[in-house]
């Protein structure tokens, strides 16, 4: 028995969006194949901050989002471009 193009076709593109469904569902960052721990990241970001509880409750929002965190205290903000661009209603950078 012959397996017709048209039901092969289907079947593979049905695979496909099964694979692309998973991905978006699943909400791990398979692009980068690991996800960062944002608690560990944002303690070392916020560790000299003068609000620390401000600075860790931004900062984990940002890197939940962006699935990264700037090196260092401060600074280096273009290293992550999602978090760099992040802002608050009033325009202001979002993430420390």
């Amino acid at each position: 028995m012959a397996i017709s193009k048209p039901f092969l076709a289907l079947v593979l593109l049905s695979m496909l969006l099964l694979v692309q469904a998973t991905e978006l569902v699943d909400g791990s960052d398979r692009k980068h194949g690991f996800k960062i721990n944002c608690g560990a990241a944002c303690k070392a970001r916020c560790r000299l901050s003068s609000r620390p509880n401000l600075c860790h409750r931004a900062c984990g929002t940002c890197c939940a989002r962006c699935s990264c965190v700037p090196p260092g205290t401060s600074g280096n903000q273009k290293v992550c471009p999602c978090y760099y661009n992040m802002t608050t209603h009033g325009g202001k950078r979002k993430c420390p």
